[in-house]
Order: C-alpha cells, then sequence, then structure tokens
C-alpha cells in the first residue's frame, strides 16, 4: 500500500526507470519472439514425411559447416531403406539425395547464391508438397525438371553447372516448387553419400504408428548404418549447411542484444532510482526520526521498484511484440535472418518480458535501497546533506580500483604479444570508462573549469559564472548527469572504433599476403566449379583449393569421429592421394603424429586410410587438414571451391559465367565484406541501445537537477530574471555537463583503441593506425546532447511558469 501511494506521488521522478524497465523488457520480449520464429522448421520440401532416418553425429565439430551428420554410404542407405518399408504402415523410405545444381537460364547464375544443395534427385520430390505440373520425370542423365517459376519450358534446353562444370540438359518437366529434379541415377552420382531417408506412410497411417517400428528397425548402435529416427519438430535438424550458418549468426546478435539489454537496464534502474532517492533524503531523514528502520526503509523502496517493474515489464511485453518485426527486418538487411522468417508470438516470450521487468527493477530497487538504508534522522533538517561529500566511500574506491586496472592493462598492453595485446586493450577501455563514470564528481570541477574560462574570459554577462558555479557547487547531481555521457560516448567509441580498425587491418593484411597474385573469384554462385579451373589453367604456383567435409574415425566408429574441413591442393609435392598434411592445432586435436595412419570417412560414406607425413605450423593457404585435390573430388563430386589463386604473369583474360576477376586488394575487401558487414550491423545495434539508455539517465538526470532548483528559480524570479534568461542558464549549464561527459568519454577510449591498434598492425604485418567513427561519435553525442536540452527546457519551463 505505502509502495504504491508512493509511486503515485513520485510518478515524475520515477519516470525514466519506468521507461528504462519499459525498454529493456521490450527488447528482451522481441529478441525471444524471433529467436522462438528463427529456430529450425521442417525444410517444405521433406514436410510431407512422417518421420526422417538420419546417421549419427560427429562427436567433435572442427568444421566451419555446422552440419556433423556422418553420411551412410549408399549401400548402408540402402539396407536402411529396406529395413524401414518392411514396417508396417510404412508405404516408402526414400532416400534423399543433395547436391550442388545451378540453372543459368539467361548465361547468368539464377536463385540463391548461397545454396550449394539446391540439386535432388527425382524421389525427393515426393517428400514434400510439391508435385510435377508439366511434362514427365526426368530419366536419363541428359534429363531434369525445374521451378516453373524460372520461366523455362518443357522440352527447352538448359545450361545447369554441376560441381564438375556446366551441362546442357533437356527440360522434361516443371514441378511446382524450388530446386532442379535429376533422376535417382543422375543424383547417386552427384551424391553418392546420404544424410537422410524420408518414411512415408500409407494413407490414414499417424507418423506415431510408424515411429517406435522405424526405430526398431534402425541398426543397432555401434553396427554399420547406426542412426537416429527424428519426427515432428525434430525433423527441422536437417537443413542445408549455409542455411544453418544465416541462422547461427541470427542467433548470436540476438544474444549479444538481450544480454547488453539486460545489463543495460539494470545499470540504468539502479542509477535513475539512486538519483531519486537522493533527492528524497529529507523524506528519509523524517521517516528515521519518527521511528522507520532501515529494514523497513529497504522494503518500502525495493516495493516501489518491484511495482514499477510490474507495470513496466507488462507495457513492455507489447512493445517487444511490435519491435519483433523492425526487429527481424534488421536481421534480413544484415543477411542474418532465415529466408522468410514468419513471427509467431507465444505466451512464454511475454512471461519472459514480464518477469524481466520484474528481475531488473528489483535488483536496481536493492542497489538504491542500501543508500536509503543509511539515511540517518538528522538528515530531516538539512537541505543538501546529499551534495555536501562529492563521492561516498564506495564510489571513490570503486572508481580508484577501474582506474588502476585500466592503467595496467593499458600499460600490459604495450608490452605483451599481439594475440593478448587487443583483448588487453579492449579490456583497458571497458575499465577506463567505467573509472571516468565512477571519479565523474572529481573530474567535473577541472574539466567545467577549463571548459567555461574562455566564455566568462570574453562574455560580458554573468551566465558563465552562474553556470560554472551551479555545475560546482551540485558536484554529485552533476556527475549523475555527465556519467551516463561518459559511458554512451565511451562505448560507441570504443566499439566503432574497433570495428573501423580492423576493416582497415584486415583487408589489409590479407592484400599482403596475396600481393603477386590474381584471384579468381566467385560471382552469383556458392563456390567455383572445375571447368573455372581447366579454363584458367593450373600454371606454376596456382593454388586452386577444394573443401569437403571429413570425418576422423575415433575409437567407437562414426559417432565417435572428429569432422574437420579437408582441403584439396593442387601441389602433388606437398601431398598425394592418400595421405595427409596436418597443422599442429589440428594435429594436437586428432592426438596424431607424423609416420601415423588415420582412419576418415569422406561424404560419400566411403572410409579410407591416411598416412600423416608432416605436421607442420598453421599456414591459411595450406589448411590444418590438407590432402590431394584428386581425393576430395573422388570422394565428393559435389565439392565446390572458394577461389582460384593465379600469379600475376599468368593471369587469364577472362573468366566464364559465375566467376569474376580480382586483383589482391579488391579481393580482399570483398572477402571481408561479410564479416565487415556484420560486424557493423551488430555494433550499430549495441550503440543505438547504449546510447538510447544513456541517453535516457542523461534526460532523467538534468530533469530531476532542474526540478531540484525550482526554489531558487523562484527566488530568480522574484528578482527580476525573465523566464527567458532562466531557460538560457539552466540550457547552457545542461550543454557544459554534456559536453564534458562527451570529452572525457572519448579521452579515456583513445589510449586502449591505439593498443588495439598498434596489437593489429602487429599481429597482420602492416601498417595500422587509430580508426574513429566522426558519424558514430557525433551521433552518440548529439543524442545526448539533444535529450539533456529537450528535458532541461521542459523542466524549466514548467518550473519557471
Amino acid at each position: 500500500m505505502l509502495a504504491g501511494a508512493n509511486v503515485r506521488e513520485r510518478w515524475p521522478s520515477l519516470l525514466a526507470t519506468f521507461l528504462a524497465v519499459v525498454v529493456g523488457a521490450g527488447l528482451v520480449g522481441a529478441t525471444l519472439i524471433v529467436d522462438e520464429s528463427a529456430r529450425p522448421e521442417v525444410a517444405p520440401r521433406l514436410s510431407g514425411t512422417a518421420a526422417l532416418a538420419v546417421p549419427p553425429q560427429a562427436a567433435t565439430n572442427r568444421s566451419v559447416d555446422p552440419n556433423d551428420s556422418v553420411p551412410w554410404s549408399p549401400a548402408e542407405a540402402d539396407d536402411i531403406a529396406r529395413r524401414l518399408s518392411a514396417v508396417p504402415g510404412v508405404a516408402a523410405a526414400v532416400p534423399d539425395r543433395s547436391f550442388y545444381a545451378q540453372a543459368f537460364p539467361d548465361g547468368r547464375p539464377a536463385g540463391n547464391p548461397d545454396d550449394d544443395e539446391a540439386g535432388h534427385g527425382w524421389s525427393s520430390l515426393r517428400l514434400g508438397p510439391y508435385r510435377l505440373v508439366g511434362g514427365a520425370e526426368p530419366v536419363g542423365p541428359g534429363d531434369v525438371a525445374v521451378d516453373r517459376a524460372l520461366g523455362v519450358g518443357v522440352g527447352d534446353e538448359l545450361s545447369v553447372h554441376l560441381a564438375t562444370g556446366p551441362e546442357r540438359f533437356r527440360v522434361t518437366g516443371t514441378v511446382d516448387g524450388p530446386g532442379l529434379y535429376f533422376s535417382d541415377a543422375a543424383a547417386a552420382r552427384r551424391a553418392p553419400g546420404v544424410a537422410a531417408i524420408g518414411i512415408l506412410t500409407e494413407p490414414g497411417v499417424a507418423a506415431a504408428d510408424v515411429a517406435g517400428g522405424a526405430r526398431a528397425a534402425m541398426p543397432v548402435p555401434g553396427s554399420a548404418g547406426q542412426g537416429t529416427v527424428l519426427t515432428g519438430a525434430q525433423r527441422g535438424q536437417v537443413e542445408p549447411g549455409w542455411l544453418s550458418h544465416q541462422r547461427f549468426l541470427g542467433t548470436q546478435m540476438i544474444t549479444a542484444m538481450a544480454v547488453l539489454a539486460l545489463f543495460t537496464t539494470v545499470f540504468v534502474v539502479a542509477s535513475t532510482m539512486a538519483l531519486a532517492i537522493a533527492g528524497r533524503r529529507r523524506e528519509l531523514g523524517l521517516l528515521r526520526t519518527i521511528g522507520a528502520t532501515p529494514a523497513q526503509i529497504r522494503r518500502t523502496v525495493v516495493g516501489e521498484a518491484l511495482l514499477i517493474g510490474l507495470f513496466g515489464g507488462v507495457v513492455g511485453a507489447a512493445l517487444g511484440v511490435g519491435l519483433a518485426p523492425l526487429l527481424r527486418e534488421v536481421l534480413d538487411r544484415m543477411g542474418a535472418a532465415a529466408p522468410g522468417l514468419v513471427l509467431r508470438v507465444s505466451w512464454w516470450p511475454l512471461l519472459v518480458a514480464v518477469g524481466t521487468g520484474l528481475l531488473v527493477a528489483a535488483v536496481g530497487g536493492w542497489a538504491a535501497s542500501r543508500s536509503a538504508a543509511r539515511v540517518r534522522p538528522v538528515e530531516a533538517l538539512l537541505d543538501a546533506t546529499s551534495q555536501r561529500r562529492p563521492m561516498t566511500t564506495g564510489r571513490r574506491v570503486g572508481g580508484s580500483a577501474a582506474l588502476a586496472a585500466g592503467l595496467l592493462l593499458a600499460g600490459g598492453a604495450a608490452i605483451v604479444r599481439s594475440d593478448a595485446r587487443m583483448g588487453m586493450a579492449l579490456g583497458a577501455a571497458m575499465a577506463l570508462i567505467t573509472a571516468a563514470a565512477l571519479l565523474a564528481p572529481v573530474l567535473i570541477g577541472p574539466s567545467v573549469r577549463a571548459l567555461t574560462a574562455p566564455w566568462a574570459r570574453y562574455s560580458r554577462s554573468a551566465a558563465p559564472v552562474l553556470v560554472r558555479g551551479e555545475v560546482l557547487a551540485a558536484a554529485r547531481r552533476t556527475a549523475a548527469t555527465a556519467a551516463p555521457v561518459i559511458a554512451a560516448v565511451g562505448i560507441a567509441a570504443l566499439l566503432s572504433g574497433v570495428v573501423e580498425t580492423m576493416a582497415v587491418a584486415y583487408p589489409a593484411e590479407q592484400t599482403r599476403r596475396l600481393a603477386g597474385e590474381t584471384l579468381i573469384d566467385v560471382d552469383g554462385t556458392p563456390g567455383l566449379d572445375d571447368a573455372v579451373l581447366a579454363e584458367v589453367g593450373t600454371p606454376p604456383g596456382t593454388r586452386a583449393p577444394l573443401v569437403t567435409q571429413a570425418f576422423v574415425l575415433g575409437a567407437g566408429g562414426p559417432s565417435d569421429s572428429t569432422v574437420v574441413d579437408a582441403v584439396g591442393t593442387l601441389d602433388g609435392g606437398q601431398v598425394r592421394p592418400g595421405e595427409v598434411v596436418l597443422s599442429e592445432p589440428m594435429a594436437a586435436e586428432l592426438g596424431a603424429r607424423a609416420g601415423d595412419t588415420v582412419p576418415v570417412r569422406f561424404v560419400d560414406g566411403a572410409t579410407e586410410p591416411l598416412r600423416v607425413i608432416a605436421v607442420q605450423p598453421v599456414d591459411p593457404t595450406r589448411g590444418e587438414f590438407a590432402i590431394a585435390r584428386t581425393t576430395v573430388r573422388a570422394h565428393d563430386p559435389s565439392a565446390l571451391g572458394d577461389a582460384i589463386f593465379v600469379p600475376d604473369g599468368f593471369a587469364p583474360a577472362g573468366v566464364p559465367p559465375g566467376a569474376v576477376l580480382r586483383d589482391a586488394q579488391s579481393y580482399a575487401l570483398a572477402d571481408y565484406e561479410t564479416d565487415a558487414r556484420l560486424s557493423e550491423g551488430l555494433v550499430t545495434l549495441l550503440i543505438v541501445i547504449s546510447v538510447g539508455y544513456s541517453g535516457l539517465a542523461v534526460a532523467n538526470g538534468v530533469a530531476m537537477s532542474a526540478h531540484g532548483r525550482r526554489r531558487d528559480v523562484a527566488v530568480l524570479r522574484s528578482a527580476g530574471a525573465t523566464r527567458a534568461q532562466l531557460l538560457r542558464i539552466a540550457l547552457a549549464e545542461a550543454g557544459v555537463v554534456v559536453l564534458v561527459g562527451v570529452g572525457l568519454g572519448l579521452l579515456v577510449t583513445v589510449l586502449p583503441l591505439t593498443g588495439v591498434a598498434a596489437g593489429l598492425s602487429e599481429a597482420t604485418g602492416t601498417d595500422v593506425a587509430l580508426q574513429l567513427d566522426p558519424d558514430t561519435l557525433a551521433a552518440a553525442g548529439v543524442g545526448c546532447l539533444a535529450m539533456a536540452l529537450l528535458a532541461t527546457a521542459v523542466v524549466t519551463v514548467k518550473t519557471s511558469i
């Protein structure tokens, strides 16, 4: 009851706390809605199955491809399909084969440039809702059925690029769904291994009726052909690797946003409530005078916080529903959302959003209640006790500790090796930002004097003296406004500076490493086929890595394997068929040494022993698991190359469609473009969140400062000051405080960012200078300034009436 009455009476001073809770709960709710909607669903082309039989997963994944199922061999797949077909109620068990196939209808690639699994066997059409809508099924090796949306008619010839190069196919039919469908025999040649078998039931038979029998029909664990039967939503685990990677990127970004929103909300709620408590010290002292105990004061403050958290969480949950489509759009533009993502709102993200509001309010209220409980009864008689001590002992100790840690980390970053320098520099930046925010009460004085000295020297009015006197007389109140600005500008400078510096360093490193080479890169395709290499040729010094997944078997068979990216090389002098060269980290991971033989299962399901001929230091141009290119092609007929590296003197005059010529610099920039886009997008989101929260705290601080001066305003009004004069002084004071915060925020990040640049320079072997993003810094500073001036103007006008 008392908490509710207090909230009703003091809602203006608690409005910022309420808004912070609303925004925090809304962001958490929106991220959960998008994350739940982005979870793997059953692929449309497999949605007609009652269940899917899949091979075992590898025990350890050292591959960039998140798909770690160990494919069955053709013989194993056929045996499992026969077993499953014999289960009562099962109409058919269809091995599903997917491989690279891309149509070039007008001499240019069509379809998704990331999709390297658009080709399928004709039988796979039965596993989904798609059907033949024109013509006939493909039968011969030169036949294909295509999506009618491609605009190619039955009987037409179509150029289709496969991993071995382009071929001409006769379109025998059209279907009402995406993909290119070949005869089952042709698909088996392109993708011998099988990663899924679709189970179709007889009419009237439910999936649950055959699931048990299907599981019983599978080979027992430890035997050849072991696997698992997936039903219901579990079937969503079977999806293309490129789609899994895209979903992974989105999840990482959503998680980062939710974590930052949660911690920032706690910080803002605690600071805004602490500022509100500071303005109620006389009231709290009066309560102590009439007998209230510290425990009762704490319960009252926490009760107020929980009430705000409850209402803020409910409003925030509704806000999250509205923010979710915007977040989905942002992720889609960044290329981190699954194609065709449809939002679904369920009850649990909304409950979590409400719970988040209660949690952050409780934590922030508990922190503020500790200060409230320390108010002494005698403070009921004092008007400005809270301003007599610029800093509490705890704040001084915490700020000094953060400053010491920041200086130690900054000093360490100057002497440690390059691979540890960046981490120490970033740690130093965060520590120094924290120190500047905590020590703001003692930093404000010298900074304000330095900033207002020129103004006071050349101004004929008393305004600069009044502004400086007011700011210095209320150091703690001023620091409450400056600290969020320091944090906002510091974080913006740190994050944007790191991204900008990396965007210069890494392409420069790759440009240096690739100097003297011309590169053939992909252009609208997921990779380069063998025909591109054949046209370019293989002059001395040419590198054409061909990557496939390989499963190094352990003692327990396929389920005890380690999946790696095996890189096929053209250099026969380095590695020959039947051999492998390991990097030192990979050898340690596999427990292998030079001279050992490791059993390797490839994507076609075949197992081949490879002899380790050398263990060498990490070399990005070779890969960590290097084998002969012919070995890759023998086991993976659908493998694609990422790029071809040709010495400048042997550069071709032109390349086939689906490929493009680049020099070292343009290739490096294009190669880093995806990382840069994702990094910049994530950093922009994080900066918007941090600056938005900081702006809210700034507005709350200046509004409460202006509200606390209402008696001074009344005196000045009675002495003849006009409302315009009072408004100009108040705006000048707010502007000075924000500018001081901007300066301190920049100052504490310059040294650590210089360390980041030095670390990147040493790591990449290039000259890297400190990079800052003026637009981001200007946006952060102007945003804080605008919110401060707006809040000051509103409160000053209201109190001067």
